[in-house]
């Protein structure tokens, strides 16, 4: 056993550094993009023509890379060939481009891609066979979430927990922690700060507040399938109706820059880091995560880059406080439980979700977060925003093992018919 955790934690600790310090160069380059679109308003109408260029370069040589976090969800069940060198460097500048101009969009995409990315590198310099490549890139996976939100262990789960619904590889246990821990201390070595949200009282488990934690678990669900399917629905819609790659994004950027100004709503553009912050202070419209939600699916269905995660965060902690005023929980707790609860049913991980509810709220939350999370997945059905996700226990209905989430609708329609023959 020596040699092989010796062996595996000199190369999950070079990983590490590697996606911890490509994190750090990435938020860097994020706050600078948001505080000159912030500064400079009129940058969100030159948004289409942004689009426009992003759709052109990845059109040009950006196709092996397109895929995105759906090709390493790919790569690790069915390995066929190193991830390109370029997946991290277009990432990186199509996403701080998205957020120069003020598309919607989050941030664990990019930072899961270099990971990714990163962790092939490291499989070419040292020669590793296909095996131990799987195990580097879930730990790579595992390095860019942990490094980009500042939440080590849950970083380690979602590594592990993202590949399949109901199904854990622990083969890979002692990379993804490894990986995960060291790109956290790596990023915060940079002086990278993450934000820190304030849930100032969590009440005592009661049958009342627990009832509460459900009935917003559900809503919480509902809402994170609600977004998967909206996203990929209207991916597919514009694919078919513009030809063009280049274009998709363009008409998507147009979209998004007349619909915030003629709605004066500068906070569903970028991150909306300070709405999130605000949800855990006092009341909010009922109306934001709506908002937020119609934002982040037209720029992403229509091709900008970034990710979903962070603009998930946006739209649970809104979400969390508009139940606020009506559930018996405060606030502050229902925007952190909707927080973690609205990610972790549109991604399918109760476990990693849960886990960062305490890293980021403290541990007194972990109950409440964990029925949230738990019910949010189980009413977020067989969907999610990674259609590369294999099924390895279905969650209430009978499906063929590794399935992928892309091919469920097919599976059933093919039964259905099969029925009524």
């Amino acid at each position: 056993m020596a040699p092989h955790f010796v062996r595996w934690l000199a190369l999950s600790s070079v990983l590490g550094v590697l996606a911890g310090s490509a994190s750090a160069f990435f938020l860097y380059s994020l706050d600078a993009a948001t505080n000159t679109r912030i500064a400079h308003p009129w940058l969100l109408w030159l948004l289409p023509v942004a689009g426009l260029v992003t759709g052109w370069v990845y059109q040009r040589i950006g196709k092996p890379v397109e895929g995105g976090n759906n090709l390493l969800i790919d790569e690790i069940h069915d390995p066929r060939k190193i991830v390109p060198a370029r997946m991290g460097p277009l990432v990186l500048a199509a996403t701080v481009v998205t957020h120069l101009f003020g598309g919607s969009a989050g941030r664990e995409g990019t930072a899961v891609q270099m990971g990714g990315a990163l962790a092939d590198r490291v499989t070419q310099f040292f020669r590793l066979g296909s095996d131990d490549r799987r195990i580097l890139l879930m730990g790579g996976i595992a390095a860019g979430f942990s490094s980009v939100f500042g939440t080590p262990l849950a970083g380690a789960i979602f590594g592990l927990e993202v590949l399949a619904i109901g199904r854990l590889r622990y083969d890979a246990l002692l990379a993804c922690v490894a990986s995960s821990i060291v790109a956290d201390e790596t990023c915060r070595l940079w002086a990278v700060h993450h934000t820190a949200y304030a849930v100032p009282f969590v009440p005592p488990v009661s049958a009342m507040g627990l009832g509460s934690a459900v009935l917003a678990g559900v809503a919480f669900g509902v809402v994170g399938m609600l977004f998967a399917d909206t996203t990929h629905a209207l991916s597919a819609f514009i694919k078919r109706r513009i030809a063009w790659a280049p274009m998709r994004p363009f008409a998507g950027g147009v979209v998004v820059a007349v619909c915030a100004t003629l709605l004066n709503t500068p906070q569903f553009l970028g991150l909306g880091i300070p709405t999130i912050e605000a949800a855990f202070r006092g009341d909010l419209p009922v109306y934001d995560f709506a908002g937020k939600f119609a934002f982040t699916v037209v720029t992403l269905a229509s091709g900008f880059k970034g990710g979903e995660v962070t603009p998930l965060f946006y739209i649970g902690a809104t979400l969390g406080n508009a139940l606020g005023q009506v559930l018996a929980l405060p606030v502050p707790v229902l925007a952190a439980l909707g927080f973690v609860a609205v990610f972790a049913g549109a991604a399918n991980t109760p476990i990693a979700s849960t886990v960062m509810a305490m890293e980021l709220f403290g541990t007194h939350i972990g109950v409440y977060a964990a029925v949230a999370c738990v019910v949010s997945y189980l009413f977020s059905g067989h969907t999610g925003i990674y259609r590369a996700q294999r099924v390895g226990q279905a969650k209430h209905r009978r499906l063929p093992e590794d399935i992928r989430l892309a091919d469920v609708a097919a599976f059933r329609k093919r039964g259905q018919a099969d029925e009524r023959s």
